[in-house]
């Protein structure tokens, strides 16, 4: 049966960061890459570790397993993950509904992922209402991005009620969607 929490231990970092590497592109087929979806960036576990301190990961167990993980990063780590910046430099340039990102006080979804074995029984939708029951008091709204070309993901995330405020193309030709999941109305 699977329980949903937050990562406290160094054992669920680990838990996740080896699901993490099981669903980067390198360790996919193409055709898994477009039918399963796929997580870019490849994290360490003094990432998480520092990651974890301030906003504790959200996490799915199947007995100690970790089957499905929602990253949680706020402003203070966008200088620990190297490639993330742009990212946030992103976040501080948009506007939602008039002002300015960096008005909000908000939550990023800084990766999700799902056991391949897991997928399809609701696990995702699981992962996300525990991260909204966790976070939907201290946060305006949680926001990612989801490359384009991850049809899976953005799809999922849809149906939880994230709505996609911009995209851009990045240097290496990468599409992007910016999207929004608004917990204060």
């Amino acid at each position: 049966m699977v329980s949903y929490t937050t990562s406290a231990t160094d054992e669920d970092l680990n838990g996740i960061l080896e699901l993490q590497k099981k669903n980067l592109p390198l360790n996919l087929t193409r055709e898994e890459i477009l039918s399963q979806g796929f997580v870019t960036v490849s994290h360490r576990l003094e990432d998480l570790q520092k990651m974890n301190a301030i906003e504790r990961h959200i996490i799915a167990k199947d007995n100690n397993k970790v089957v499905a993980y929602l990253l949680a990063m706020t402003e203070r780590s966008k200088m620990d993950i190297p490639v993330l910046i742009p990212m946030f430099e992103l976040f501080e340039k948009l506007e939602f509904k008039g002002l300015k990102l960096s008005a909000y006080n908000y939550i990023v979804i800084g990766q999700a992922c799902v056991d391949k074995a897991y997928r399809g029984h609701g696990v995702f939708d699981g992962c996300y209402n525990f991260y909204y029951k966790s976070l939907k008091d201290k946060y305006d709204f949680a926001v990612t991005e989801i490359a384009t070309s991850n049809l899976r993901s953005l799809r999922a995330h849809a149906r939880v009620g994230f709505q996609t405020i911009s995209e851009y193309t990045a240097p290496d030709s990468e599409a992007w969607s910016i999207v929004i999941w608004e917990w204060r109305h």
